[in-house]
């Protein structure tokens, strides 16, 4: 008997809109959404999705964040869903690599994990 199979993975782009100011470049972009999974698949037919991560790259650097999965699911079940900062996790970044806290708006290209005007955590 012939028998095929394979493990694989795969990603896949999700439909999302939504414009922003980045955290990063401090450039306008949109937010490009797309998941990754991993997938069984039987004769060329996928049998089993699983593992499953969102991430979230901008338009305007490239910055790749970890999206919630939660808010990652409810995206690619056709929601309308804002993406808010409490959602991402930065991933990498490739555009300027400046840190900014959000709670003074102090700037600075070292990497620091508190901010040294206010205290805060970046």
């Amino acid at each position: 008997m012939f028998f095929m199979m394979g493990v694989t993975q795969e990603k896949k782009d999700l439909e999302y809109d939504q414009t922003m100011i980045c955290d990063v470049c401090g450039s306008f972009g949109r937010f490009n959404v797309f998941v990754v999974y991993t997938v069984l698949t039987l004769f060329f037919l996928p049998v089993w999705k699983w593992n499953r991560h969102y991430y979230v790259e901008t338009s305007c650097c490239c910055t790749l964040y970890e999206l919630d999965s939660e808010v990652g699911r409810r995206i690619e079940n056709g929601e309308k869903v804002k993406i808010s900062e409490s959602d991402l996790s930065m991933i990498s970044s490739r555009g300027n690599t400046y840190k900014k806290c959000a709670h003074c708006g102090y700037q600075t290209d070292e990497d620091f994990e508190f901010c040294p005007k206010c205290g805060n955590r970046f």
